[in-house]
C-alpha cells in the first residue's frame, strides 16, 4: 500500500502531457488544422478553376445547342468573377492573389485540355507535336489572366476584409458593362438574351453589394 502510494506520488511517473499547459497541447493541433484547411482551399480552386475552363471551351464548342453557347463561351466576365469569389475567402491579401492565379491558371488549363483533347477530335499524338503552337495561340489569354487573376483575388481579399466599394464595382461592372464593351468593338455576338442575362446579373450582385456594405457600416458605426 505504501510502495503504491509512492509509486503514484513520483513526479518522473507522470504523464508529460498530463503536466503540459492546457493550451499548450491544442496549439501544434490548430496550427496543423489551418495548414490543412489552406492547403485545401487550393486543391478545390485547382479542381473547380479546370472544370470552369473546360466546361467554357465544351459548351462553346456545341454547335448543336445553338448560338447562345458559343457567346455564352466569349464571354469574359465570368473568368473575372471566378477568381473574385476564391479571394473572398481569405483574410489575408498574399494568399488572395496567390489563389487568384491558381484558380485562372487552373481554368486556362482546363480550357486547352478540352479544346486539345479526343472529345474535339484531337489524339494525343497530335497534342505532343501541336502544344507550343497552341499555347502561342493563346498567349493573349495566359498573359491576362497572368494579371486579372491575382488582381481579382486581392479584390474578393479586400470586399471580405474592409468591403471595398472599389472591389464592388469593379465587379459588378464588369459583368454590366461587358456587353457595352463588345457593342463597342463589334463583338458583340446574338443573342442578345445571354448579354441581357449577364447585366441583370451585374445588376443582382451590386444590390447584394450595396445592402452587404451598408449592413457593414451601420453596424460599424453602431
Amino acid at each position: 500500500m505504501v510502495q503504491r502510494q509512492r509509486d503514484r506520488a513520483n513526479p518522473l511517473d507522470a504523464d508529460p502531457a498530463a503536466c503540459a499547459p492546457q493550451g499548450a497541447a491544442s496549439i501544434p493541433r490548430e496550427a496543423d488544422s489551418s495548414s490543412h484547411r489552406g492547403l485545401r482551399i487550393f486543391f478545390v480552386a485547382v479542381v473547380v478553376g479546370f472544370a470552369f475552363g473546360a466546361a467554357d471551351q465544351y459548351l462553346g464548342s456545341r454547335v448543336t445547342l445553338g448560338l447562345w453557347a458559343s457567346t455564352v463561351s466569349t464571354a469574359s466576365a465570368p473568368w473575372l468573377v471566378l477568381p473574385f469569389l476564391f479571394g473572398c475567402s481569405q483574410t489575408r491579401p498574399r494568399r488572395a492573389i496567390l489563389l487568384g492565379l491558381v484558380v485562372t491558371m487552373a481554368a486556362l488549363a482546363g480550357y486547352l485540355a478540352a479544346m486539345w483533347s479526343p472529345l474535339e477530335g484531337v489524339s494525343l499524338a497530335q497534342l505532343g507535336a501541336e502544344w507550343p503552337t497552341l499555347i502561342r495561340s493563346q498567349w493573349a489569354n495566359i498573359c491576362g489572366g497572368l494579371l486579372t487573376g491575382p488582381l481579382f483575388g486581392l479584390l474578393g481579399q479586400r470586399w471580405r476584409s474592409s468591403r471595398s466599394w472599389v472591389s464592388a464595382a469593379l465587379v459588378a461592372g464588369a459583368l454590366c458593362l461587358e456587353p457595352l464593351a463588345r457593342w463597342a468593338t463589334g463583338e458583340l455576338w446574338p443573342p442578345t438574351f445571354v448579354w441581357e442575362i449577364e447585366v441583370a446579373a451585374g445588376a443582382v450582385l451590386a444590390v447584394c453589394f450595396l445592402v452587404s456594405g451598408l449592413s457593414r457600416d451601420r453596424e460599424i458605426a453602431q
